[in-house]
């Protein structure tokens, strides 16, 4: 059986809370969310040709990237987990599904920060 949204939002979090400290520092107060899809507007914003070509996303502005004081406002630091595309993501490889939500997280977190994918895998092969 196919876990819910929230299961995977569970086990998104867990993995976010595994991830090496000074990574998760970057975006403080991040809301994780699960969805089945992407929405139609995120899909054409990503030119996406399919809802099952997105895994994650992440928006919003990490701490890097703010002044001293959050802006009225301004939206939390927000990933998006895609529930669909990542479980059919999971079914044709031999990763854990903690493993591929882990490798989604650190990599919509990290190109929004520029890392590179070294960068990423070191702090993949971090989490605890």
């Amino acid at each position: 059986m196919a876990p819910s949204l929230a299961d995977m939002e569970a086990i998104a979090d867990e993995a976010f809370a595994a991830l090496p400290g000074e990574f998760r520092a970057l975006c403080e107060g991040v809301v994780i969310r699960v969805e089945d899809f992407p929405d139609e507007e995120t899909l054409d914003e990503m030119e996406a040709e399919t809802p099952f070509d997105l895994l994650g996303l992440f928006r919003g502005r990490g701490l890097a990237h703010r002044g001293a004081v959050q802006e009225t406002g301004e939206f939390p630091n927000m990933v998006w987990l895609y529930r669909r595309p990542i479980l059919d993501y999971w079914a044709e490889h031999e990763e854990t599904l903690g493993e591929v939500i882990t490798h989604v997280l650190v990599h919509e977190i990290g190109h929004h920060f520029g890392l590179s994918d070294e960068d990423m895998e070191e702090i993949e092969g971090k989490a605890d």
